[in-house]
């Protein structure tokens, strides 16, 4: 039996979560994905689409321009979408980005491309700092509500990475907000392991 070459293209698209800041071997979570996917019954292409600092605001201005350049319209086009982590960001005692507006954007950006590509959304994870934690938590929720209203799937990962202490103890020990290697080898484990993942990607 021949292999499957099955061509499917994945962007990643986010903040300097998604981009791995922090992670000594520059693969983050993503990088760790794609990794795991190597050897199964398709050819896999990952487009790191991550940019430190990033609102969901400047991720609505870039996302259609980067994602059509990439994916063309022969292959299998999926986008996998993770932000808000900046949206909660207090400067000069004022969010980044308020919760609304947050959820107002990440509305516009998932109805826009579900309309022409499998989507996914990865929820914001936790920093080290117990205020702006709740904020995450808070909109992560939003965020949920609104990917089941839109039925885009959701993980949310805010609770199972504030309760690890490789996640946090990297966290805290780095910038105060993006781990090392071990944390985001954590979060790409909660992605393969979550059922919707799988679907998308059923084990040969």
């Amino acid at each position: 039996m021949s292999k499957c070459t099955q061509d499917i293209r994945v962007c990643f698209i986010g903040d300097s979560m998604v981009n791995g800041t922090g992670d000594p071997d520059c693969l983050g979570w993503v990088g760790r994905v794609g990794q795991a996917m190597r050897g199964q019954e398709w050819d896999l292409t990952v487009y790191n689409l991550g940019v430190r600092r990033e609102t969901s605001l400047q991720i609505e201005q870039r996302w259609r321009r980067e994602v059509t350049c990439r994916l063309p319209i022969e292959c299998d086009r999926r986008l996998v979408f993770s932000f808000g982590v900046n949206d909660t960001t207090l400067e000069d005692d004022k969010l980044r980005v308020n919760a609304e507006e947050s959820v107002a954007c990440a509305r516009r950006i998932l109805g826009k491309a579900k309309q022409q590509y499998p989507v996914l959304m990865i929820g914001p994870p936790v920093i080290a700092d117990t205020d702006h934690n709740q904020r995450i938590a808070q909109l992560s929720d939003q965020y949920a509500a609104l990917c089941t209203e839109l039925d885009v799937p959701y993980l949310a990962v805010y609770e199972s990475l504030g309760r690890s202490s490789v996640w946090m103890q990297e966290a805290a020990a780095g910038d105060g907000a993006h781990p090392g290697a071990g944390g985001y080898t954590e979060l790409a484990k909660l992605i393969l392991d979550w059922s919707v993942w799988q679907a998308w990607f059923p084990q040969p």
